[in-house]
Formats: structure tokens, C-alpha cells, sequence
């Protein structure tokens, strides 16, 4: 195998452990020692970055970013909620207790 090939390697193996870490972490919850393990495979990560870097190989593809969903500030359309009950205050012909 040439070098590229060895770091293409590591790095789908640092990928295959991340994802085996989030899904422990949902298992297990989050405690101390589930954050220790997280951090040991970033600095992995961090690692095998800086070794690229040192022998000139490509960077690893960047991990797609979620699409950003704007929210407008203009208040919603009020004939959206003309058939919905106020959620916790009652319909509005009954009183509160």
C-alpha cells in the first residue's frame, strides 16, 4: 500500500471509531469517562492531520455542514391558528380553574 493509501485507511477507521463513540455515548450517557474517550479520538484526529500535513499528503474531505434554516423575525400568519385551541390557557369560550 502506498503512504495515501495507509491514511485513507486511518482516516475511514478514526471515522468508523467517531461514529461507534456517538452511538456508546447515547448508550451510556455522558459522563467522565465517555468524554475521555471522545477527546482521545479528536486528538487521533487532530493527529493524523498534522502527520498529512507533515508528509504532504491531501487533506481529508471536510464533513458536509448542516444547511442553516433562516427564520424570518416577521410574525407568523395568524389563519395558520384559527382552528388551534391556546395550548395550556383553554379554549377561549371556558374560564381557567
Amino acid at each position: 500500500m502506498t503512504l495515501q493509501d495507509e491514511m485513507t485507511s486511518v482516516q475511514r477507521c478514526l471515522d468508523d471509531l467517531t461514529r461507534c463513540v456517538n452511538s456508546l455515548e447515547q448508550e451510556v450517557g455522558g459522563g467522565l469517562e465517555i468524554r475521555r474517550v471522545r477527546s482521545d479520538a479528536e486528538h487521533l484526529r487532530e493527529s493524523l492531520a498534522l502527520l498529512r500535513a507533515a508528509t504532504g499528503g491531501p487533506e481529508p474531505p471536510a464533513a458536509p455542514q448542516p444547511e442553516m434554516v433562516t427564520i424570518p423575525d416577521a410574525p407568523y400568519d395568524s389563519s395558520l391558528w384559527t382552528d388551534a385551541e391556546d395550548e395550556g390557557l383553554g379554549a377561549r369560550d371556558r374560564h381557567a380553574p
